[in-house]
């Protein structure tokens, strides 16, 4: 298959409820954007909170926008490891009975009783390139990042089709520095 697609790291960051954002921020506080994503409505806000855990505590933690049902943290496991925590491998809003963690704001601070995970390398398709590519939603296959002396091919890599998605491979910051990933860089999809 020669169809390459744009491999991004989904570097740590928090996904807020409404009312835990107004908790953070404090009341009548908004997200503002940044800088929008690939994935459309998607964005990287100006503000920033801490995660702490037992052991440590993460600075400058980017939130992204806009706000959802449920407050979730992605980090990778190695920010598990410095916060203390253990984190499940899952996908984004899969977090039933995942890692807790507080969270701190300029103006106050949430204690999630679960949310906290590691997400789960994943492949962001609308239905016409998943057509092309001859995959399908929650299908799982390998993506092969050709980085030169560090390429990489990860498996259990998850499809998730949406006509709201932009093209893109996701994975975080511990793979994409085994990858050696640095600037713009492409996977092919194996099925």
């Amino acid at each position: 298959m020669d169809k390459k697609i744009l491999v991004e790291t989904s570097a740590r960051h928090v996904h807020l409820t409404e009312a835990d954002m107004e908790i953070l921020l404090g009341k009548g506080n908004s997200l503002t954007v940044k800088k929008m994503l690939s994935q459309p409505g998607q964005f990287a806000s100006n503000e920033r909170i801490s995660i702490v855990g037992p052991k440590s505590t993460i600075n400058n933690v980017l939130i992204l926008g806009p706000t959802r049902p449920a407050t979730q943290v992605e980090i990778s496991l190695t920010d598990a490891r410095t916060l203390g925590i253990n984190v499940p491998v899952r996908e984004s809003g899969d977090i039933a009975g995942s890692a807790g963690v507080k969270l701190v704001g300029p103006a106050g601070e949430v204690e999630i009783k679960e949310g906290a995970i590691a997400a789960k390398r994943h492949i962001h398709l609308d239905p016409a390139t998943a057509e092309e590519l001859g995959v399908n939603d929650k299908q799982i296959v390998s993506a092969k990042v050709c980085t030169g002396e560090r390429s990489l091919t990860f498996d259990e890599v998850v499809v998730r089709v949406n006509k709201n998605f932009a093209p893109a491979v996701h994975i975080d910051t511990d793979e994409a520095n085994a990858a050696g990933c640095a600037g713009e860089v492409y996977a092919e999809i194996i099925k």
